[in-house]
This record gives C-alpha cells, sequence and structure tokens, in this order.
C-alpha cells in the first residue's frame, strides 16, 4: 500500500511540473529526497502529539515508538536493527565473544529446569555444578514457570556479581545451595582442535570474535608442532554464523600470502568502499587444506570460504552456504541506543557477491524470494574454475547432509538420551578417552529398558505424508473411492516403536556416546568423539589423502 502511494505521489508531481512549465520528467535530485524526509518527519511528530494528546486511553510512548521503529525495520533485511541500551550486552557478545554470567547453558519444559552443559572453567564448574543439575530458585526466586529466556537473563549479570543458587541433584534428589560469583565469560571462537585418521589436523571455528584469527593461528601451530608429519588440515566452519569482517581477512592471510585481495564491500557511500588484502606472509601457503562449510556457514565463514575457493587455496566440502553477502555497521543513537545497519555488499575475490536474498525486491505480498539459479552469473577462480554469485559459497565436492530419524528427534526433543546420560555418569566414575570410547551391548539394552513405559511417540515421515494425502483427497472429493486402499496401506506402515529403535540403533548408539562424552570431557569430548562417524570429516580425510583427487577438485 505504502509503495502504491509513493508511486501516485511521484506521478502526481510530473503531472503539476508539466502543466506549469512544460517540464520534462526527472528523478528525485538529493534536494527533493531530503525535503521528502524532513516533511515526513514533520507530519510524523505532529500526527504523534496529537493522538497522544486525544487520544481516549493512555499510550506508552516507548511502545508506540518501537513500533514504528519496527514497522520501519520491516521494509530492510533481517539483519538491519535498534539496539536499545538494554539490550547492548548482546552486540558486545557478538563482537567480543564476551558476556558476563556464570556459563551455563539450560534448557527449561512445563516441569523443570535443567543444566544442559557448563562452561569448562566458568564459574559454574568451579563451584562443581554438573549437567543434569536441576534448578529450584534463583536469588530466592522459585523458576518454576519461567520461560528460559527469562532463567537466562537471571543468570546473566556484571562480572564480579553474585547469584544465590538452589540446586537438585537428578539421581539423589538432594538439594545444593551455592553462591556463585558472575565472571566475564569468554566463548572461545575455536572451540576444538586435534589430529584425526592420525595425519590430518581438525580445528572447529564456531564463531568471527575479536582475535578470533590469531587463536585459529595458535591451534594450527600447536598442531603443527605435535604432528611434524600432518599431511592436511580441515577447517570446519559448519553452523559458523560468522561475526567480524576483519578477522575473517585474518583467518584467510593464515593460509594465503601477502597483498592477496579477500574480499572487497561496495555501498550507497562510497567513500566506504574499500578493498581487503592480506597483510603479512602466510603461515602455511601450502599444506592441503580442505573448509567444511553447511546451510548455517554464514557471513564471515563464507568470506573465508569464498577467498579460499576463489584463489584456488583449498577444496570447499559439504553443502551450499547461507548466501549472507551484506555487511553491517554500528551507527549511534541518542541515549547510548544503536543502529546496526546493512551499508554493504561484499564481494569474494574473483567479484562475485554470495547474497541470496534480494532484499531489495518484494513481490506483491511484501515478500522477498531468492536469487533464482537462472539470473546467477558465472565468474572464473585464479585457475579458470567456474564459480557463480547470488547463492552462497557451493562446494567443490557436495556431501549431502546427515539427516536424524523421527525416532532419534523425538528422544532428543523429550531429553531420554540427555537423561539417560545423566543416570550413566552417576553410575560410571570414568570412561575411555572419548575418541575411544563405545557403549557396550548391555549399556544399549540398558537404555532400551530406561525407555519403558516413557512416551516417546512419534509420526513417521511416510504417516506425515500419507496424513497430507487424505487430507487433499477428502477436499477433492476422491476419498472414498481410494478409502479401502488407503487403510489398508496405513495398517501397512504403521511402525513399531520397539522396531525403530533397533533399526536406528548405530544412530542412537552414536548419539548416546556422544552425549555421555560430554558429561567426563565437556564439549571437547562430544566433538572428538563425533568425528570418527561424521560424513563431512571422513569424506575431507579421504581426499586429503589422495592428492590426485585433491588436484582434481582444484581443476
Amino acid at each position: 500500500m505504502r509503495a502504491f502511494f509513493r508511486r501516485n505521489r511521484r506521478m502526481m508531481l510530473v503531472l503539476v511540473l508539466l502543466v506549469a512549465g512544460g517540464m520534462s520528467i526527472m528523478a528525485y535530485n538529493e534536494k527533493d529526497k531530503y525535503f521528502e524526509i524532513a516533511k515526513n518527519l514533520d507530519i510524523f511528530a505532529a500526527f504523534y502529539r496529537e493522538l497522544n494528546t486525544y487520544y481516549v486511553d493512555e499510550l506508552p510512548p516507548e511502545k508506540l515508538m518501537h513500533k514504528g521503529i519496527d514497522a520501519m525495520l520491516e521494509e530492510t533485511d533481517p539483519y538491519t536493527d535498534f539496539i536499545p541500551e538494554e539490550n547492548l550486552d548482546e552486540l558486545k557478545f557478538m563482537a567480543t565473544g564476551k558476556y558476563g554470567g556464570v556459563g551455563v547453558s539450560v534448557n527449561t519444559d512445563s516441569e523443570r529446569t535443567v543444566i544442559t552443559d557448563v562452561y569448562e572453567g566458568g564459574p559454574m564448574d568451579k563451584a562443581g555444578v554438573k549437567p543434569g543439575d536441576i534448578i529450584l530458585s534463583l536469588d530466592g526466586k522459585d523458576i518454576k514457570g519461567l520461560d528460559q529466556e527469562e532463567i537466562s537473563r537471571m543468570l546473566k549479570g556484571a562480572p564480579g556479581s553474585s547469584l544465590d543458587m538452589i540446586t537438585k541433584h537428578p539421581v539423589t534428589g538432594a538439594q545444593n545451595t551455592r553462591k556463585i560469583n558472575r565472571e566475564e565469560i569468554n566463548v572461545k571462537a575455536v572451540s576444538f582442535s586435534g589430529i584425526t585418521n592420525r595425519d590430518i589436523g581438525y580445528i572447529r571455528m564456531t564463531q568471527f570474535t575479536e582475535n578470533s584469527g590469531e587463536l585459529v593461528q595458535g591451534a594450527f601451530a600447536e598442531l603443527k608442532k605435535q604432528y611434524p608429519s600432518m599431511k592436511g588440515l580441515i577447517l570446519d566452519l559448519r553452523g559458523n554464523p560468522g561475526g567480524l569482517l576483519d578477522e575473517a581477512v585474518v583467518v584467510a592471510n593464515i593460509f594465503v600470502d601477502k597483498n592477496k585481495t579477500i574480499v572487497s564491500t561496495k555501498g550507497k557511500v562510497k567513500s566506504w568502499d574499500r578493498e581487503y588484502k592480506t597483510e603479512t606472509s602466510a603461515f602455511d601457503a601450502h599444506i592441503p587444506l580442505v573448509v567444511l562449510t553447511n546451510r548455517s556457514s554464514a557471513s564471515a565463514s563464507e568470506i573465508v570460504a569464498g577467498a579460499i575457493q576463489d584463489l584456488d587455496r583449498g577444496v570447499i566440502i559439504g553443502q551450499r552456504s547461507f548466501g549472507k553477502g551484506l555487511v553491517q555497521t554500528t551507527r549511534p543513537l541518542p541515549y547510548n541506543a544503536k543502529l546496526k545497519v546493512t551499508t554493504a555488499k561484499y564481494y569474494t575475490p574473483s567479484g562475485r557477491c554470495i547474497q541470496a536474498i534480494d532484499y531489495s525486491h518484494r513481490n506483491s505480498d511484501g515478500e522477498v524470494e531468492y536469487v533464482a539459479d537462472s539470473v546467477r552469473k558465472s565468474f572464473n577462480t585464479v585457475a579458470g574454475r567456474k564459480v557463480r554469485d547470488g547463492g552462497g559459497i557451493e562446494p567443490d565436492d557436495a556431501v549431502e547432509p546427515t539427516l536424524l530419524s523421527q525416532v532419534a528427534i523425538t528422544l532428543l526433543r523429550k531429553q531420554y538420551i540427555f537423561d539417560f546420560a545423566t543416570q550413566y555418569y552417576y553410575s560410571h566414575p570414568k570412561i575411555a578417552a572419548a575418541n575411544t570410547f563405545e557403549l557396550s551391548e548391555d549399556d544399549f539394552s540398558d537404555f532400551l529398558k530406561y525407555l519403558d513405559g516413557r512416551n516417546y511417540s512419534y509420526k513417521t515421515r511416510s504417516e506425515e505424508a500419507l496424513e497430507s494425502f487424505q487430507a487433499t483427497a477428502r477436499k477433492e472429493k476422491y476419498y472414498e473411492a481410494v478409502a479401502k486402499e488407503f487403510e489398508a496401506l496405513q495398517v501397512k506402515m504403521k511402525h513399531d516403536k520397539k522396531q525403530d529403535l533397533l533399526k536406528n540403533k548405530t544412530e542412537i548408539k552414536r548419539l548416546l556416546e556422544e552425549e555421555i562424552a560430554s558429561r567426563y570431557y565437556m564439549q571437547r569430548g562430544r566433538i572428538e568423539k563425533s568425528l570418527s562417524s561424521d560424513n563431512e570429516v571422513n569424506e575431507a580425510i579421504a581426499v586429503l589423502h589422495s592428492p590426485e583427487r585433491y588436484q582434481q577438485l582444484l581443476k
């Protein structure tokens, strides 16, 4: 509707000009634009003044203004945002990976709030809190009935402040009262580094925050020191949402020599356009390199992957990345508020922008759409390989993502795998190293017994498809003709939950082993245990072990 009025307003202006002086049609210049802004701001201020003065009920000013801001932001992309002073900690966390708190993750449902992860070396870890502990109260307040966002807010706070907490032991039921002193929690950009398959290095990077490039290089240097015969490196950027552009350039510089363009940015303010080049000699410009990506690899992750691909420095394996080719800048607002605004698009060394969604054009419903494959343009890497814009970074070696079965999803959602791991932890004082730990057949049988009497009902994807067919057939009045066949098919497809557990035993056993490993070795243990069954990691190892295949992918 607003677009309609804008179009008609411009048409009326043109008609007035033609009648008045026979002038030719011309576009608004900057003076016209700023006049329109000033005029509409005057109208907006007068409108609010009259509404606030004469409306029958009281109108909360802050709430009303925020709704106006939110309405304006609907015309932009989802990365442009208004950040009030009370939410600046979130902005700080995105840039630095630091926040004030106690170092735990929690899961809340209608019955309980359970600690699911404890940050190694954090205040909760120092106080002896374990995953599985149930929180009863925080600072004397019973938390039953509070949502997860409210509980997370209560756990956070200024470093040095204290938190009184009562927890319940998940097995014995004993209550424990603790006073926890909050600290500055620094979520590490490198969540794990190690060696896999004896001679392939592996580094998992979770975000691009301050000094994250230095952390990646430090982890790489340590791997080279410990394993001098290392034949290749896997840089895992799966699930990494990005962060600071400068840090992406630093990470690329670890593998790319000095004075190479990694990314360039172009926007409305031409004086802000910039080309980012590597500033130092590469830490290692020759080691065979694989970068792992998936649909959740975005922004700075795509800058690194795009540069490595365009410069033919390494092989990209996994799935196509998210496709966020937009750059945000933070601008100050009155009363310590901030505007995080998209100011530019970024371009990889070959000149392509990998932005997948075109927010500048909307359909008649106001919805945005993905860039169609038919309009995506081709570019060339340094070696002449074809790469395309407009849809994220496409892998050189695509690997289908691993999808969990419905029964596994249900067991995770209902916290049955988590709760069994808690029981296992308290009945087994120690286990083997994370990468060699395996559940025995007796252990898996214990898990099946644990599930007896517990509700883990679910619908398979086939059942959901069948129900959808039934609804459509009824709507189109075909159902009566096929009712008998449909019911027979429904009986044949009816799943046996116990059989589903056995059919998906390997997958469920893997999830149990990863959760249990995390109880003894924390996040590092979970990751280390997962590597042996990780399809993308195994494909990367195979490629790095075959120089001929590695080179073929780069041609």
